[in-house]
């Protein structure tokens, strides 16, 4: 079923990453004899689009080539040749542009945003001896990264999915079998006085995916815009198949710390939770009473694991919640108002620290350069 399942998941690409190629339009020829200017080239712009996805760019131009128009020449009854028409291509708010080199060009990370990646050639004119200029054909990475309050990190099979469906107006599908979300689900969740919080849902990490296996660690670019990492652990623990190592719950949660180190260390640093899930199983409670001052002690404990598993840093978690999430609504709720407490504590956190920050910095700005005169 495992490996049926992973050639579905190579079918079924998730689009979070495309090549385009875009040129803008060249200006248009000037006019000596009368000293007339050519039109401007029309540019390529990027538009952040509600809705739109790089699926939907794909299939929309499966060439991936954006061209605006060519401005017009100059003309004895129309002196000032008219500008070539922009081109606008709709992407998915949260794009990053990157160019060839590596370097970003841009972040449209608002509905509205744009920018423009190929301006048109100038039209021919005095200084260009009335020629009209070509504009740089260049080719750029679109890299989504999702937006999201709350990011859900866990092992394949942890309930993921099932709390997402529970908490939020989300219907992902949810099987019995790892690797059962194949792309990223958003879910919102929506309090009585319409304050909205977004939850992202990734495909599940394994042990071992800095190294590719699995699904590897492509989708966790998806957490950095995130402001919070909830994470789920099974109190079962998870085991890939009769031939792989089964891991306890609390072995998942050492490993999910490695994986989002060797990922991106400063990961570490964004507010966490825990869930423990499937609280409503036979023996789960014993299980849980036995491992729960581990894990809120794990900087304690994770020096007695081996050098592979072993994180240089213990995640901190602000709370660590063991519930069912199928099966007690009262406890998916707790959760969900406990999510909300925790972004708005940081979010104030947070003001403070820039506030703080701006007063240093006025005051900085405002000091005498020299000794003062009493």
């Amino acid at each position: 079923i495992v490996h049926s399942v992973v050639r579905s998941i190579r079918y079924e690409k998730f689009f979070d990453s495309l090549r385009i190629y875009v040129r803008g339009g060249a200006g248009g020829m000037g006019l000596p004899r009368y000293g007339g200017i050519g039109g401007k080239g029309g540019d390529v712009i990027l538009v952040a689009t509600e809705g739109a996805s790089l699926k939907k760019l794909k299939n929309m131009n499966s060439s991936k080539r954006f061209i605006a128009g060519n401005g017009e020449n100059s003309q004895k009854n129309r002196l000032l040749g008219k500008r070539g028409a922009n081109i606008t291509v709709p992407v998915p708010v949260g794009i990053t542009i990157v160019d060839d080199f590596g370097h970003v060009l841009g972040e449209l990370n608002t509905e509205g945003a744009t920018l423009v990646v190929s301006e048109g050639g100038i039209g021919g004119n005095p200084v260009t001896q009335f020629s009209g200029q070509k504009a740089n054909a260049v080719s750029v990475k679109l890299d989504l990264k999702l937006i999201a309050d709350v990011g859900l990190v866990g092992f394949p099979n942890a309930g993921k999915s099932t709390l997402l469906r529970a908490i939020s107006r989300a219907k992902p599908k949810i099987a019995s079998y790892p690797f059962t979300t194949l792309k990223p689900q958003i879910g919102i969740l929506e309090y009585p006085d319409r304050r909205q919080i977004s939850m992202a849902d990734l495909p599940g990490l394994i042990e071992g995916a800095y190294r590719n296996i699995g699904m590897g660690h492509s989708f966790l670019k998806h957490i950095e815009r995130t402001k919070l990492l909830l994470l789920v652990a099974d109190i079962n623990g998870f085991q890939l198949g009769p031939f792989h190592i089964g891991r306890s719950c609390i072995d998942t949660v050492v490993l999910l710390n490695k994986e989002l180190e060797l990922y991106k260390e400063h990961l570490l640093n964004k507010p966490a939770m825990l869930v423990v899930s499937k609280m409503d199983l036979d023996g789960a409670q014993s299980k849980y009473d036995e491992i729960k001052d581990k894990l809120k002690n794990l900087a304690e404990i994770i020096s007695d694991y081996p050098e592979n598993m072993r994180p240089e840093r213990a995640i901190e978690f602000t709370d660590i919640m063991a519930l069912s999430i199928e099966t007690n609504r009262a406890d998916v709720k707790k959760l969900k108002y406990r999510l909300r407490e925790v972004l708005d504590f940081h979010s104030a956190l947070y003001e403070d620290d820039k506030e703080t920050e701006l007063i240093s910095d006025l005051r900085t700005r405002m000091s005498p350069s020299g000794p003062q005169m009493i």
